[in-house]
């Protein structure tokens, strides 16, 4: 370790913390009173800490005067010392056992794969939930100390450590209800499932930017590995069939999936693969960070149905039987166009005769009345236009505004116009 070039924790505590740089008033409730107790220090009366420290990227190799640590950090309960240079774990060691209150750690991008942790080292953890070891390429035995060591450990962050396997340890953590395990190379589910195995209790599962390509286990299995399943994110894994989709319906308690960016789903319309993912999974409340609402689950069961309604028996999925028990069986929505009519047939009244004309609605009043021009025998300035919807309790409305477009009206086939002169 290249002490000369590196920095203690107390020495970064003492220039980030000093009342130049760290008022002890910046806002309310932003002032942190400092114990005077333990141990005194001719430095302590002039740093206000916070009980959340945020020391990342500040070159920190060691720990530095642990009675200070103690003296100053009594009170702190998160620490962030994230993209530093710690490599040595007796190091990290020091701090964290002069910091009781502890609950929240984060190591990300240290190199502490560089030291071997011992138990000793790792008992300073003990008070930790939350535990932050993300690019830090810890490998399985650290973890495992570090999780024999941390008996309330709720939280644990995993990812960018080029894991390939998983490694189970001989004693279950039974405390951890959130794993993020992102952006590692677990790509068969022999891996996965020995995280429910390490982590029964588990209720939120991030798998996301893995290459994980199919769940290859029973349905009663996959319900007793992860009996507490509530949330799981495979986001950008290598999923590609639906059978895979169909499996995740066996975790008895799972409301929440992620599902975005996997093989399986490219060929498909944005719609299509919210409405077919939302009707294989009846359990599930929460898709893709949305909310799925009971119309919305009821739309895309009907959706599937007639999705599937012309498929050969022989590769119908097991749920469309399901649904089909249901709603019964759909008939085909009717295309329904929805583009505004170009034109229309009318009948035209004037002087006691009728005649029936084909009329464009995107000209408007005045152009109609020149088209007339000839059929009437008036001139357009002359002309009071008067139209009837033959569907219409309220009697005729006058055409009164030239510039007015003919399709604003309404117009269908089998309305007629009326047309009088002015001087009538």
């Amino acid at each position: 370790m290249d002490q000369p070039s590196g920095r203690s924790f107390m020495q970064v505590l003492c220039e980030k913390y000093s009342p130049e740089n760290f008022p002890y008033r910046r806002g309310p409730g932003m002032g942190v009173h400092v114990p005077a107790t333990p141990q005194g220090s001719p430095m302590k009366d002039r740093l206000n800490l916070p009980s959340i420290l945020v020391l990342n990227s500040c070159g920190i190799t060691c720990a530095g005067d642990e009675k200070e640590i103690a003296a100053f950090c009594a009170h702190v309960s998160e620490l962030d010392l994230s993209d530093n240079k710690l490599e040595d774990w007796h190091e990290v060691s020091k701090i964290v056992s002069n910091v009781p209150q502890l609950e929240f750690l984060n190591l990300s991008s240290n190199p502490l794969n560089l030291s071997v942790l011992e138990r000793t080292y790792a008992g300073s953890f003990s008070g930790v939930r939350k535990l932050v070891l993300n690019n830090s390429k810890a490998s399985w035995e650290t973890v495992h100390m570090i999780l024999q060591e941390l008996p309330d450990l709720e939280e644990l962050f995993l990812c960018l450590n080029d894991y390939e396997t998983v490694s189970c340890p001989s004693v279950c953590c039974h405390s951890l209800k959130l794993l993020h395990i992102t952006d590692n190379n677990l790509q068969d589910w022999t891996e996965i499932r020995k995280l429910g195995v390490m982590f029964p209790s588990l209720d939120t599962l991030v798998l996301a930017n893995n290459h994980l390509s199919a769940i290859e286990e029973p349905d009663d299995s996959l319900a007793r590995l992860f009996p507490n399943l509530r949330s799981i994110s495979l986001h950008k894994s290598g999923l590609h069939s639906w059978e895979d989709i169909d499996k995740l319906n066996s975790f008895p308690k799972l409301e929440e999936v992620r599902l975005l960016g996997i093989p399986l789903l490219q060929p498909y319309s944005t719609e299509e693969r919210r409405k077919l993912v939302v009707a294989r999974l009846p359990s599930v409340s929460k898709l893709n960070g949305s909310v799925v609402t009971d119309g919305e689950r009821e739309d895309s069961e009907r959706f599937f149905i007639r999705y599937y309604v012309d498929v050969p028996q022989e590769d119908v999925p097991f749920r469309y039987h399901e649904l089909i028990t249901k709603y019964g069986k759909l008939a085909p929505l009717a295309e329904v166009d929805l583009r505004p009519q170009s034109s229309a047939k009318v009948e035209v009244h004037f002087n006691g005769q009728v005649e029936e004309m084909s009329i464009r609605l995107d000209q408007t009043v005045a152009e109609l009345k020149k088209h007339l021009k000839t059929l009437v025998q008036l001139p357009p300035s002359n002309m009071l236009l008067y139209y009837l919807d033959h569907e219409a309790p309220f009697g005729p409305e006058e055409m009164k505004y030239s510039s007015r477009a003919l399709h604003s009206f309404g117009i269908r086939d089998g309305d007629k116009i009326f047309v009088e002169s002015k001087t009538k």
